[in-house]
């Protein structure tokens, strides 16, 4: 990896990072609600865009370096799966366990089909 490709992902990776703070926020600010709204938002429309990419990459319409800044930098920082389980845990930890179940595998599943999708309309 070329020292410019890698400045890029770690940039990429802060913006990715940046970009998932502030649309949580403000999807919070517009709806109070126990489930973790912004968090499926943001897992579900990474996925969809890390298919995209990787779909362009395997069409080679997209460069590989490209697949990787925004797809490992971007949205490897954009994504985050990791709060997604501690959220999950939270509401089973607060007796909410179908807002639980529906958090651990509805957004799972979604993702999924997103990455599918994705996948699909780049190729």
């Amino acid at each position: 990896m070329s020292p410019g490709t890698f400045i890029a992902l770690i940039v990429a990776g802060g913006v990715g990072a940046v970009l998932r703070f502030v649309l949580d926020g403000a999807i919070r600010s517009r709806w109070s609600s126990p489930f973790p709204i912004g968090t499926g938002v943001i897992n579900v429309s990474g996925s969809f865009i890390l298919g995209l990419l990787t779909g362009l990459g395997l069409r080679m319409a997209l460069g590989h370096n490209w697949v990787l800044v925004l797809g490992t930098g971007a949205m490897g920082g954009y994504t985050t799966f990791s709060t997604a389980s501690f959220e999950t845990v939270r509401l089973a930890q607060d007796r909410r366990y179908g807002l639980a179940l529906l958090n651990g595998f509805g957004i799972l599943v979604l993702a999924l089909l997103a990455a599918w999708a994705g996948l699909e309309i780049g190729r």
